[in-house]
């Protein structure tokens, strides 16, 4: 992408033009969430959106049997059946996969180590606001008839999807991906436009300087996808596979059992009604954003580990009193068990947003090497949608035939995520890209005991 630095002023405009831009990629990639499953939309909801950036899905009944559940921004504006399925089959090979592994990297190599925590995870924290826009425009939509029901809905992402793809053109590449092609002077110059000072600030120099060191190191043993198999000396491989854990972990956490199936939990395993199930779906889904704000806030002062490594154990225990209360279902004591567990399906996705939700988007790039930050980012991305995928696809026989034993499953994986964090994860706050290559290359530094390094400071 080339780019024009006469469009925005240097320092803060310019910072705020990448991660204002970076948050409504997010915002509009969210809306994937917030799409109740068709057996609970064709009586509560006529519509949804499904995963894809710059897109939705329409989930009237309908709808759905006539053209195969299209989606994309633009459908608000076309008629043809084939063009619905055209866009039905491109948005989640292109949207989807470029936006979530590109614009967290994007982000964390645009800013200063202090506040790439905050600004990283401040981007997640827009999907659980677009979660909860989504879930309630998709309930107030539910009173409106005939086909703007659903094309306002969709249509309406145009607008800020052209915004975002403008601004695009203003925005500079990376400084380390411009040092990494050779064009020095170039990234010396988008570092004095985004951080707002001259070529001789001792910052732009370190920060220089310590990219083409890392790179040096790097590129005497290039990566190659072979190396994810093997070690090398800054362990390229290992750190692929961290950062493929952090995304794996977002998704063994259960959290699609909540969020997309919420509507189908609280008919099939609360018992309510369908109409006070989706506002209750919504409610918990702002339980959501809340949670959300305490690492878009705090991440670079608590760390990446511990939010981590509390959550987890915190989220097992929710599902762990879910799976209690829902077990009395047949019994005498069904009615009170079932409504006291609402209270913990909010508490864990305030749980979830405090932890899961949004740090392991952070620390997936951040663990990796410049070399092997885009391919490592793409294969960790590529797993968490592999496995969200798999999630939302075995949880409705799930909820069906082992009921409230669902949420044990989940449970377990809870309870083995934490173990593996503190184990595995080095702690990354407040370091740079390049000093997190450092936790990995000394030779006297394990994996297991760097895990304590922000602990020491």
């Amino acid at each position: 992408m080339g780019y024009n630095s006469t469009w925005f002023k240097p320092g803060r405009q310019t910072q705020w033009a990448i991660t204002v831009n970076c948050l409504n990629a997010f915002f509009l990639l969210v809306h994937s969430f917030a799409n109740p499953p068709n057996e609970f939309v064709d009586t509560v909801s006529r519509f949804g959106y499904d995963q894809g950036v710059f897109g939705g899905l329409i989930s009237d009944p309908d709808f759905l049997e006539v053209v195969k559940h299209p989606s994309e921004a633009f459908l608000g504006f076309i008629d043809s059946i084939e063009a619905y399925r055209k866009a039905r089959l491109t948005t989640p090979c292109t949207g989807v996969g470029i936006d979530t592994s590109t614009v967290p990297m994007y982000q964390a190599e645009l800013c200063k180590s202090h506040v790439r925590g905050r600004l990283v995870t401040t981007e997640v924290l827009f999907t659980a606001l677009g979660i909860a826009v989504a879930y309630f425009f998709a309930f107030g939509m539910n009173f409106v008839g005939g086909a703007v029901a659903w094309r306002l809905p969709i249509a309406a992402q145009i607008l800020p999807a052209v915004i975002i793809s403008i601004v695009l053109f203003g925005l500079p590449e990376t400084p380390r991906w411009l040092i990494e092609r050779g064009r020095i002077e170039e990234a010396t110059q988008v570092m004095c436009q985004v951080y707002g000072t001259g070529p001789e600030d001792e910052y732009i120099v370190a920060e220089k300087a310590a990219i083409i060191e890392a790179l040096e190191i790097e590129n005497a043993n290039p990566f190659r996808w072979t190396h994810v198999l093997r070690k090398d000396r800054v362990q390229t491989g290992w750190r692929v596979w961290l950062a493929v854990l952090a995304l794996t972990f977002n998704q063994w956490s259960g959290i699609n059992v909540i969020v997309f199936y919420i509507g189908t939990v609280l008919v099939v395993n609360v018992g309510l009604p369908r109409s006070t199930a989706l506002v209750a779906g919504g409610c918990m889904n702002l339980a959501f954003a809340v949670g959300s704000l305490v690492p878009a806030v705090y991440l670079d002062r608590i760390g990446r580990r511990n939010p981590m490594i509390y959550g987890t154990i915190g989220l097992g225990l929710c599902l762990m009193v879910i799976s209690i209360l829902l077990s009395y279902q047949g019994t005498s004591s069904e009615a009170v068990t079932s409504k006291v567990s609402i209270a913990f399906f909010a508490l864990y996705m305030l749980i979830y947003g405090t932890s899961l939700n949004a740090i392991p988007w952070c620390y997936a790039p951040e663990i990796l090497p410049l070399k092997a930050r885009a391919k490592g980012t793409s294969l960790a991305v590529m797993m968490y949608w592999v496995w969200s995928f798999t999630i939302v696809m075995v949880t409705p026989t799930m909820i069906t035939n082992i009921r409230w034993k669902t949420y044990v499953v989940f449970m377990a994986c809870n309870f083995a995520i934490a173990p593996a964090i503190y184990f595995l994860f080095p702690e990354t706050a407040r370091l740079s890209l390049e000093e997190i290559d450092n936790i990995f290359i000394k030779d006297t530094v394990s994996i297991i005991s760097s895990r304590n390094l922000m602990d020491t400071e």
